[in-house]
């Protein structure tokens, strides 16, 4: 594990694994250290993952002000940790809320990205829907044993209020959130509570307006190319969401990865890596 000082002072970690170009990562949850990333399906065989915990997760720590665990302010620490590694461009990746970050992070320094590749991307941060036809995905998998207890839960989940209050009804919810549930994926779903800092994930969208014509006329001048990589049978995004979103950008690739949920590198880590670093390999 390695340490950088950012902006104000707060210590943030990060760690590499792997070997072969360097692609920084950054995880989603929101508020969920990057552990949960493990190595992005074999990945790591081929580029070099820069892996941040995001301030108050995992080893870095906690802020004076919450506030900065809002996804616009977490854009300098970003930044900070790009002119900590001396990188002048960077291959970026975004996971889940963590493409909220990076697709902010390409609006604010365009000039800093080599390729843009988000994985599973919450669209919250430009104003669009993640979530366009999930009845429909939902209903595709009414043949899993599991269906009828995830169901119930997804639906308290969408009505409470706070990360807190959704908590109780994580676990039962989680199969809807994989492409397999087997035991890779009940362990990667189990240790979620322990790697998720709450206040994280509370403040991450708490308060946060954006300019969203600004923001996407920022994104369709990107001036370069972006993957966008979904999982078929994923709820936020659904497919749908991401072919919608895919416009937002001058420069696209839209993968749906089949049978592929939240956590597409566990459903099928060889179809992802030939997907990322494919993208990677032409980009650069």
């Amino acid at each position: 594990m390695e340490f950088i000082t950012s902006y104000d002072g707060t210590t943030l970690a990060f760690r590499t694994l792997g070997d072969g170009p360097p692609l920084l990562c950054l995880p989603g949850g929101p508020g969920r250290a990057a552990e949960y990333l493990g190595d992005l399906g074999g990945l790591s065989a081929h580029r070099t993952l820069i892996l941040p915990d995001t301030r108050g997760t995992g080893a870095s720590a906690t802020p004076a002000d919450p506030a900065t665990y809002r996804v616009d302010r977490l854009v300098a620490d970003v930044e900070a940790l790009r002119r900590h590694l001396g990188m002048d461009r960077v291959d970026l990746l975004g996971h889940s809320a963590g493409g909220s970050l990076a697709m902010l992070y390409a609006a604010a320094h365009p000039d800093r990205l080599t390729s843009l590749t988000l994985v599973a991307p919450s669209y919250a941060a430009v104003g669009l829907p993640s979530d366009t036809g999930v009845e429909k995905v939902i209903a595709s998998r009414a043949a899993e044993p599991w269906h009828t207890e995830a169901v119930t839960a997804h639906r308290h989940m969408m009505t409470a209020n706070t990360f807190a209050e959704a908590a109780p009804y994580r676990l039962a919810f989680e199969p809807l959130m994989y492409g397999r549930w087997d035991d890779a994926a009940r362990a990667h779903a189990a240790a979620d509570p322990a790697q998720r800092a709450l206040p994280v994930s509370e403040h991450y969208y708490k308060d946060y307006t954006p300019d969203t014509g600004e923001l996407r006329r920022r994104l369709g001048a990107l001036p370069c190319p972006v993957l966008l990589l979904v999982g078929e049978v994923d709820l936020w995004p659904t497919a749908e969401s991401a072919a919608d979103a895919a416009s937002l950008f001058p420069e696209v690739r839209l993968a749906v990865q089949p049978g592929a949920g939240h956590y597409p590198w566990l459903d099928d880590p060889q179809a992802f890596t030939a997907a990322v670093e494919g993208f990677l390999s032409r980009a650069g």
